[in-house]
């Protein structure tokens, strides 16, 4: 992410490989026989990773669009509020 701070792109960084990390957790499972609780609490920590890192990444997007909004708007990747707000609800 080009305008994140540091200590947020690892904090993205952190969050997907965790959802990597998990997602390994659930194809193995799958593979060897593993219980479905096992599967389905696997799967469900991997979508809530996910769903943090973007969360982290759309409020990130926003708090530069709002403080720097000519900047991002004359950036290759900028965006509208309303391009933001529909990033945001295909999270929810």
């Amino acid at each position: 992410m080009r305008n994140a701070d540091p200590e947020t792109q690892r904090k993205i960084v952190n969050r997907l490989k965790r959802a990597r990390g998990q997602l390994d957790s659930v194809i193995n499972a799958v593979e060897n026989g593993g219980s479905c609780r096992e599967v389905v609490t696997q799967l469900a920590a991997v979508s809530t990773a996910l769903d943090r890192a973007g969360f982290i990444i759309v409020s990130g997007a926003m708090q530069y669009c709002i403080t720097d909004p000519e900047t991002a708007a004359e950036e290759e990747d900028g965006l509208t509020v309303e391009e933001l707000e529909k990033l945001f609800l295909t999270l929810s």
